[in-house]
């Protein structure tokens, strides 16, 4: 049965606004050679001027060409990934690098954010790791990772369509010569969103705000800073991404406003790791785990006198802002900025 929400699009929805949301479906008019149709009108009233002699050419008359739409829009259009669909994720301990067990099974709900904290070294990626490919056993480490409280088969860890990981690495690098407007373009037509226009509008705006130096919708990707490319793609994860978990490794380094990115991000009811060695991002979580020798040693829940002494560090960490800018606005660092 053909789902009543695709009648809609081809029925109510003129073809100009049925492209900005759905860019998707500039592929199904161009198979049929639809192109020129009149943009302001719908689909079902523009193929009433259209000759039946080329719809014959491909074995259809106009209601075809309406059947075909609507299986074409559910072919390509996915369901919304629901956030409620992921209730919780458990890590299962498996052994650090002198094979001691970990003796730890925590269970995260969405909305929680957990900052994942030890030295250079201590294994701090290599549990994201295990968590983005949805560990059972597999890895160096021995842990497993449950999804809703079960395993996942190799299907569900490895898909790609609806994939439950989103993970921003310290090391942005991009390759293609697209502008920042058309790579978000891309990124949207590739993930289906809808409105894309408005969507991609709010990624640029967004990264615009995190990044330290703004960059314009015409400014080729290859030449964004590592902030900036960093920036960029946190607002593409909040706002395309579907991803209920998101992992994030020293965000600290990338010299953006890293609260409002946690800030942005959590809004979104995903699970956030942060792996970090800044007191200001470990405190903001709503958990902490400790990483040695490869091995989770502790969890902490923040406690109400660290969050109290949060204040603190946001004044430290405003002062060290304003350093910040003023070298690198070429001014003289005196002692009593460090006063102020």
């Amino acid at each position: 049965m053909i789902r009543q929400d695709f009648i809609a699009l081809a029925t109510d929805l003129s073809i100009e606004d049925l492209l900005l949301e759905y860019p998707i479906a500039s592929d199904f008019l161009a198979n049929l050679r639809l192109n020129s149709i009149p943009k302001q009108l719908s689909l079902s009233q523009a193929l009433e001027e259209v000759d039946e002699g080329i719809l014959q050419e491909f074995g259809l008359d106009k209601f075809g060409v309406l059947r075909s739409f609507c299986e074409f829009m559910e072919t390509f259009t996915p369901a919304e990934v629901s956030l409620h669909a992921l209730s919780s994720l458990t890590i299962i301990g498996g052994f650090n690098k002198s094979r001691e067990p970990e003796n730890i099974s925590l269970t995260i709900s969405c909305g929680e954010i957990i900052s994942i904290v030890g030295p250079t070294g201590s294994g701090k990626s290599r549990l994201l790791n295990d968590i983005e490919c949805v560990a059972q056993g597999d890895t160096p480490t021995g842990r497993r990772i449950l999804i809703n409280g079960a395993e996942l088969d190799d299907l569900q860890r490895f898909e790609m369509d609806g994939k439950l990981v989103a993970q921003l690495s310290q090391n942005m690098n991009f390759v293609m010569d697209l502008t920042v407007s058309e790579f978000l373009d891309m990124h949207a037509k590739s993930r289906l969103t809808t409105s894309a226009k408005q969507v991609v509008e709010k990624c640029f705006l967004c990264a615009n705000e995190l990044a330290g130096e703004k960059f314009m919708p015409d400014t080729k990707i290859t030449q964004l800073s590592g902030g900036q490319s960093r920036a960029l793609m946190i607002a593409d994860t909040a706002y395309m991404s579907n991803s209920p978990i998101v992992l994030i490794d020293e965000i600290e380094n990338a010299g953006i406003d890293r609260r409002q990115a946690i800030e942005l991000l959590s809004k979104r009811e995903k699970i956030i790791f942060v792996s970090t060695h800044d007191p200001l991002l470990a405190l903001s979580a709503d958990k902490r785990m400790v990483i040695k020798n490869g091995g989770i040693i502790k969890v902490l829940d923040i406690s109400d006198t660290e969050k109290q002494s949060l204040k603190a560090i946001e004044e430290l960490d405003n002062t060290l802002q304003k350093l910040r800018n003023r070298l690198r606005d070429g001014a003289q660092i005196t002692v009593d900025l460090l006063k102020s």
